[in-house]
């Protein structure tokens, strides 16, 4: 795994591209004492550094003892903050409504209460355009307070209108907060557990959604009621392995988008996420020439100067695409073709390893690995795997589980007799103990384990009932979740054949497209 330090000051200035270096350098000259030029020294010291080292950093600052260090690095890292709120007020349609909300309350402080009002008026409009709710509680509250204190307008009514406009405004946060609360715990239910396992976990989650969905959710018209909805159902989706859902709730995901082009810009990182989804939808059901088409559009986007000059966008966009672009060789089974992403993604992960998470970082080390399985690199995909096997963060037991299996599957091709049996029953051992073991799995673990006994001659009719076999569990829906990770069936297919499992994906591959072309 990467290197990530704790120290907040040092990841904050490695965050910082040289343009925002450059505006902070100039931003403390202006406006700091010459006694406050001492925090220069500090910047300039911890940007030096490859790895956060307190000691190192002692010495080069002469005559700063620990203790005026901790408060040197507190005045600093405010100072960079502050720099960067200056910098990127144009940027935010955040930081410029708080701006205008504090002027107006510097001019409420100054008893100019006319002023005031004005300033939240055009404040409380920008943000009506831009469905900022949360922030109009805070214009309604002043404006209260302003006109509870002092008469200030003629308006008869208007202690009436303040108040109908706090209940609507107090109306919509209530069902976009409970809207958001129910997308992200479904969310946080599959980075835990991955797909639902069984009969069990789908009941838990149907009646979770039912518990949980507002009544007269699907009255609502506002852009973030929808958006968290369709959020919701798209996790609902995915959860459940109902593709066809997933893949309806990710595109009217983006259509929310499509019909409000300004959102794209107020929130971009659910832009990007949906472009994930509907990829991710369009990837699952094989729909070719829809990814593709998406692909596209996000490569474009991810061009764009609202992405590259954001960090936070720029790196989630690295991410979905790094995967989107794998996802796509294994579809066409042109794995070793996609083996030439794999310098690029190591870069870009490494570059960026102090702000990616660690759930992305195994994803990616795990598709990384199907490539390398895919293009008949055994030795390369087990050392992939390994990260993710090592990985001691308790998330997604599915994937943890997938890969010891594809770990498993690695060590049979290199013909590696006597790990094989012991290496299996632990495979067995942890997917069952994490409630991951299906059919499919139990008939695999159970042909790896007794394969080696077989007599040559007799191991490809054995192939031949196994691969019988996973076929016809292929209807049960609890048993698909096997080939979400890894595409037993062609692997077997391969086995039988006697052709490498690319071929066998890539020719599959060209008569879906005959079939979608003509």
């Amino acid at each position: 795994m990467p290197n990530r330090s704790s120290d907040i000051l040092f990841q904050l200035i490695k965050s910082l591209e040289k343009s925002e270096k450059r505006h902070f350098k100039l931003y403390i000259k202006r406006s700091s004492a010459k006694e406050d030029l001492k925090i220069i020294q500090l910047f300039d010291a911890v940007d030096k550094m490859g790895d956060y080292d307190e000691r190192v950093l002692l010495k080069k600052l002469p005559g700063t003892e620990k203790r005026q260090l901790y408060n040197l690095k507190a005045h600093l890292y405010k100072q960079i903050l502050a720099s960067l709120r200056l910098l990127k007020s144009s940027d935010s349609i955040d930081l410029q409504l708080n701006e205008q909300f504090d002027y107006a309350h510097i001019l409420y402080k100054k008893g100019l209460f006319q002023q005031s009002l004005k300033i939240l008026d055009k404040a409380k409009e920008m943000a009506k355009v831009h469905q900022k709710f949360n922030f109009l509680t805070l214009v309604i509250a002043l404006e209260k307070r302003i006109e509870t204190l002092h008469i200030t307008r003629s308006m008869m009514n208007r202690a009436e209108e303040l108040s109908a406009e706090a209940i609507k405004v107090g109306e919509h946060i209530d069902m976009v907060a409970r809207l958001s609360n129910l997308a992200l715990q479904l969310y946080g239910w599959f980075i835990k557990y991955g797909h639902a396992r069984n009969e069990k976990d789908e009941t838990q989650v149907i009646q979770f959604m039912k518990d949980h969905l507002p009544p007269k959710a699907w009255e609502q018209t506002g852009f973030y009621e929808r958006l968290y909805l369709y959020q919701s159902y798209t996790w609902y989706a995915f959860i459940r392995q109902n593709f066809l859902i997933y893949y309806r709730y990710s595109q009217k995901w983006i259509n929310l988008f499509q019909e409000q082009p300004l959102m794209i810009r107020v929130e971009t990182g659910h832009y990007i996420k949906g472009l994930h989804n509907l990829l991710n939808a369009h990837f699952d059901l094989r729909n070719f020439n829809q990814f593709e088409k998406i692909l596209k559009v996000f490569e474009e986007f991810s061009k764009t100067p609202r992405v590259v000059e954001n960090d936070s966008f720029r790196i989630q966009s690295f991410v979905y695409i790094a995967s989107a672009k794998i996802n796509q060789h294994s579809m066409m089974g042109t794995f070793k073709e996609g083996l030439t992403l794999v310098p690029g993604i190591e870069k870009g992960l490494k570059e960026n390893s102090l702000f990616i998470d660690t759930h992305r970082i195994l994803v990616v080390n795990y598709k990384i690995a199907i490539l390398y399985f895919g293009s008949g690199d055994y030795e390369t995909s087990i050392d992939y795997l390994q990260k993710i096997i090592n990985d001691n963060t308790d998330l997604r037991d599915d994937l943890q589980s997938y890969s010891r299996l594809v770990h498993l599957l690695a060590h049979y091709e290199l013909g590696n007799i006597d790990i094989i049996e012991s290496l299996a029953r632990s495979v067995y051992r942890f997917m069952a103990k994490k409630e991951n073991l299906t059919v499919i799995e139990e008939e695999m673990l159970k042909f790896l384990r007794q394969s080696f006994g077989v007599p040559a001659r007799k191991i490809r009719p054995e192939l031949e009932k196994l691969l019988h076999k996973v076929k016809y569990l292929e209807k049960n829906r609890f048993e698909t979740r096997a080939f979400a990770y890894l595409d037993i069936i062609s692997w077997l297919e391969s086995k039988v054949y006697e052709k490498p499992m690319s071929t066998i994906i890539h020719d599959k591959y060209l008569q879906s497209k005959r079939r979608i072309d003509g």
